[in-house]
Parts: C-alpha cells; structure tokens; sequence
C-alpha cells in the first residue's frame, strides 16, 4: 500500500511539474516583453504595424496552449488533450511560417552590415531549433517520456527573444550568462526534477541545453562572409 501511494505521489509530481512549467515560461514572456510590448498595449501607447500584432497573438497563443496542453494531461482528459494536439500540429506550423517571415521582414528593415544579417541568423535558428524538437515530438506522440520533453523544449526555444529584452539584467559579460539561465531555465529545471525522480538527466533535456549553447556562441557567424551572402541573397529574393 505504501509503495502504492509513492507511487501515485510521483506520478502527480510529473504531471504538476509541466503545468508549473508553462505558467513559468508565461511569466518570463511577459515580463520580457512588458516594457517593449504588453506594458505598451495596457496603457494604449503601443504602435506596431499589424504583423508584429499578428506574430504577438500567435506566438503568445502558443503558450496558452502549451498551458492547456498540460493541465489536460495533468488531469487525466486525454481525450481532450489528443484532439487539442491536432490543433496543435497544424498551430506549430503556422507558428514557424510566420516567424519566419517576420524575422525576414524586420532584418530587411536594418542596415547591412551586422544588425540585419545577426537578427536573420539568430531568428532562422531559432525557427529551426523550434521546429525541429517540435517535429520531434509530434513523431514520437505515442511515447509520452519523450513527447512531453521535446514539447517543452520547444515551448523553451521561443523564450529566448524574451530573456534578451530583460532590461534588468546585468551589463555584460556577466549578463550574458544570466540571460541564458534565464532562457534555458525551464529545461534546467525540469531536467533538476528528473535528476532527483530519476537520479538521471532524460537525453533530450541535455541535447536541448547543448543545442542552446551552440545557438548563443554561433552568434558570431553571422559576422561571415559565407552568411553575409547568403543574407543578401534572401533580402533581394524577398524584397
């Protein structure tokens, strides 16, 4: 009977554990882009063309539905939370569509030479980071073990854009490693939960941490001759 209860304990443990991450990874999107975008649009100073409107709504939408995702498997509605994934499927596809072209379009806008090539380079990699555990996850959606951890690695690549707008932070370097805990930090912790659950790190939790890092240090690549043409090329394709 005792080991019975542990085990029912743990089991709820796991489930609690990617509702608290999705209300944490919401809490860093909005205090990211608070005074850039949310604080604007309480006070109803906020002036951005309809495109970043369009890309707030669907990318803050995202988050919801990570959200409800999790309380649906959390509660036991899989049933709710299979149908709710199919929406899901066809949502994270139109996600990276519009992240793409509006990474495109606000990199066109800046002058050549660094600034456009570096927001190109770093929002392309993201969109592929996203899609690519996002792709993951839908392919293993029969395993469970997996499924859940490459979402919220997914849901955690998006967060990036929002730690970097953290005017708190402190200068750097110091800042630039905090600004990356700060990104990675719900990978970090579920991946603590595992540790004292499992005495263990899943693999994706590690693959996605190492796969984080090379973003943040591949940063300079965007400085090379090899991008800087390829740059040009999808500005002159797309203008």
């Amino acid at each position: 009977m005792a080991h019975t209860i542990t085990v029912r304990n743990a089991i709820a443990q796991r489930r609690s554990l990617y509702i608290a991450l999705s209300g944490f990874m919401a809490l860093i999107a909005v205090m990211g882009f608070w005074p850039t975008y949310y604080g604007p649009l309480v006070r109803g100073t906020l002036t951005q063309p309809p495109l970043i409107h369009l890309h707030a709504i669907v990318f803050t939408g995202w988050l919801v539905l990570f959200s409800m995702q999790a309380v649906f498997a959390a509660s036991g509605r899989l049933r709710w939370h299979l149908q709710l994934g199919r929406v899901g499927t066809a949502y994270g596809v139109v996600l990276v569509i519009l992240g793409l072209t509006t990474a495109v379009g606000r990199a066109a806008a800046l002058p050549r030479g660094g600034p456009a090539e570096g927001l190109l380079y770093v929002a392309l990699l993201d969109m592929l980071v996203f899609a690519s555990f996002f792709g993951a996850a839908i392919w293993f959606r029969r395993r469970p073990d997996l499924h859940k951890r490459l979402m919220t690695v997914a849901a955690t690549t998006l967060l990036v854009a929002a730690a970097g707008r953290m005017s708190f932070m402190p200068p750097p370097p110091g800042g630039f490693a905090v600004t990356f805990l700060v990104w990675s930090s719900p990978v970090l912790l579920a991946s603590v939960f595992d540790w004292r659950h499992r005495r263990s790190v899943h693999p994706v939790y590690l693959i996605g941490l190492v796969v984080f890092t090379f973003r943040v240090w591949s940063e300079p690549l965007a400085l090379t001759s090899a991008w800087t043409t390829f740059a040009s090329f999808v500005f002159r394709i797309t203008s």
